[in-house]
């Protein structure tokens, strides 16, 4: 049985899972219109992946007893400067979650709750791949400039291990 700081906590990361993954789809848009098929390739994925951390937590918050929220989300922003700002953003945006992934840990850690504590262990790792892996992009983006994007665009979907 989930306390209910622990509930709380996963409710506000089932909002911020969703967030996530409206905010991809918004992304996705953004550079489909742009004409950068493979980027926008990439963010949907991210989008669906998202959307699957979602259910996670709404499945487990379920089994545990607890009583899941779907929320209405904002709506994410859907224009961009560039394709470097724009990572630059799902950057910082990743590092947000990855901090309150770790504030549902601190939390589930104070309750006693070892289940929660053993569950969320799997996004803790998830973080740090979804954080290293926007900063290959950018790594990637600074290397080869605007004149590269092309490359980057046709080439992104490899940078996640897919062919």
């Amino acid at each position: 049985m989930l306390t209910k700081k622990v509930e709380d906590i996963c409710n506000r990361q089932i909002e911020r899972e969703g967030y996530s993954s409206n905010l991809y789809l918004a992304m996705a848009s953004w550079a489909e219109n742009k004409g950068m098929a493979g980027i926008a390739g990439w963010l949907y994925l991210q989008a669906d992946e998202e959307r699957q951390h979602m259910l996670k937590f709404i499945k487990y918050v379920n089994e545990r007893g607890g009583c899941a929220c779907i929320p209405a989300f904002k709506q994410p922003p859907v224009k961009y400067k560039g394709v470097a700002e724009m990572f630059k953003e799902v950057l910082k945006h990743e590092q947000f979650i990855t901090a309150s992934i770790n504030e549902v840990l601190a939390t589930a850690i104070a309750e006693n709750d070892y289940a929660t504590t053993n569950w969320i262990q799997w996004f803790v790792e998830e973080q740090l791949e979804e954080e290293s892996g926007v900063q290959l992009i950018l790594d990637k983006l600074s290397m080869a400039g605007e004149h590269g994007l092309y490359f980057l665009d046709r080439d992104i979907m490899r940078l996640r291990g897919e062919n």
